[in-house]
């Protein structure tokens, strides 16, 4: 694991069973501050569709993504490929370029690298790594800042999940997969229960019916609001809502394997 990050917690905290039972607040450095006027806006609005218009439109402002059309055709992949596509990109296939990118903003913002990209990757000096690094590079270098975009994601879905969940720390979510490897396993708790390791950034969904669609094996997890990178009702108006999907930041999880009764 790399010893630094951007966040106000040191990565092996963030990493940690412990974060997870008794959570604290996660921010990235600086953003909060830098887009108060967003922020101090969206305290002003009712309801989360008009808050996510806002949103949308601060985004498209702040990023020039709204200027693509009047740009050069370089200029015009640079901007056109906005945060949008790499969540769509990753919803697609966590395993692509676009979840490369995203994997890799986990991995700076956060410090916890990878353990998955398409094949298992024992750490930094893996040769699977190198495979992972040329996906993120390959993605990122057309793009117009995409880590700040997502930095400003992840506020944003910080700031909406404490709107919506006053008095909670964590959400019920569930995981289905149909590959036991992509996730170490630390501990045994009891028959049904585990401690495993996730890979740094993980699809979940809130429909466990719907968990049972990806996978023949359904975890059930108790994730704290502060590792939810984005969840599909973030944004009720794009191509991104449905399926109850949430991309959760990895590290020690305690789970429960479900029984199906489908």
């Amino acid at each position: 694991m790399v010893s630094f990050n951007h966040c106000n917690l040191p990565p092996w905290v963030i990493a940690s069973r412990h974060f997870n039972d008794n959570p604290q607040s996660l921010e990235i450095q600086g953003v909060r501050a830098v887009n108060r006027f967003l922020f101090n806006k969206l305290d002003v609005i009712a309801t989360p569709e008009e808050r996510a218009a806002v949103f949308n439109d601060y985004m498209s402002v702040k990023f020039q993504l709204h200027q693509w059309q009047q740009e050069s055709a370089t200029a015009r992949k640079s901007l056109k490929n906005s945060y949008l596509r790499f969540l769509r990109g990753w919803m697609m296939d966590s395993n692509s370029v676009e979840g490369a990118v995203l994997k890799g903003w986990v991995e700076s913002r956060m410090g916890l690298p990878p353990t998955f990209h398409n094949v298992r990757i024992a750490g930094i000096h893996d040769e699977n790594y190198l495979q992972y690094a040329v996906d993120r590079t390959k993605g990122s270098a057309r793009t117009s800042a995409i880590n700040s975009q997502f930095d400003l994601l992840y506020e944003y879905s910080q700031y909406e999940l404490a709107k919506r969940y006053p008095d909670r720390r964590h959400l019920t979510l569930y995981r289905g997969t149909f590959e036991r490897s992509e996730h170490d396993k630390l501990e045994t708790i009891s028959k049904r229960e585990e401690i495993v390791r996730l890979n740094n950034l993980n699809s979940f969904t809130t429909d466990e019916e719907r968990a049972w669609e990806f996978g023949f094996i359904v975890w059930e997890a108790q994730v704290p609001l502060e590792k939810i990178f984005f969840f599909s009702e973030l944004l009720p108006n794009s191509i991104l809502k449905g399926e109850g999907e949430c991309l959760v930041i990895g590290g020690e999880f305690r789970v429960k394997r479900l029984l199906c009764t489908i």
